[in-house]
């Protein structure tokens, strides 16, 4: 299992859980985000063509910001272990631990050191990818289709310019600056420095 978007100030977060066959060996399986976006999407197809199974989920933006990332990204990955049309025997998970029902072992840097769970970074990577794309067409001139929503200097370029999408994940620091909804620090920390010299 992995799952993508956790760093995005927009759109959703996305697990994606996969059994590989183990009689098919997929060459060139690793962290989907070392690869070239074609690669990638030549490897997710052949990722479902030729797995044993494989699941997706996603948690939206108005989730995330409820419940914070952290979390979100936790009940994406069980989702997608839920909606497995097999039940794993064993879980493998980037990092996390989460609450299944099958035993479970998490990997640090998982999708360099596990192919399955490369496999679920690649296909998690091309669904949301894919979302992002078409979220370019219908919020024009944000440029997700280049940036997918990252905080990039494109992005926050637009943010502050146009100004937050209802898709924005609004608890994120750079969202709610430019929607000037934080204090100005400078500010609080020139207060304070005032108040020391005074005493």
């Amino acid at each position: 299992m992995d799952e993508v978007g956790r760093g995005a100030l927009f759109g959703p977060v996305v697990a994606a859980a996969v059994i590989l066959d183990p009689n098919y060996r997929i060459r060139g399986l690793r962290d989907s985000k070392l690869l070239e976006p074609e690669v990638r999407e030549r490897l997710a197809k052949k990722i479902r063509e030729h797995c044993i199974a494989y699941a997706i989920a996603s948690v939206n933006s108005a989730r995330i910001d409820e419940i914070n990332i952290y979390w979100a990204s936790k009940q994406a990955l069980c989702e997608a272990v839920r909606l497995l049309p097999i039940k794993p025997d064993h879980v493998l998970v980037d990092a996390f631990r989460i609450d299944v029902e099958c035993p479970q072992t998490p990997i640090i840097h998982g999708d360099a050191l596990s192919a399955s769970i490369a496999a679920a970074s690649i296909i998690a990577k091309t669904t949301r990818d894919a979302i992002m794309i078409e979220m370019d067409s219908v919020l024009p001139g944000y440029n997700f289709a280049t940036h997918k929503g990252y905080p990039t200097p494109e992005h926050c370029r637009c943010l502050k310019e146009l100004g937050a999408t209802a898709i924005h994940r609004r608890s994120f620091a750079r969202v709610r600056q430019a929607l000037g909804l934080d204090p100005i620090q400078e500010s609080l920390f020139g207060e304070k420095a005032e108040g020391a010299t005074a005493g």
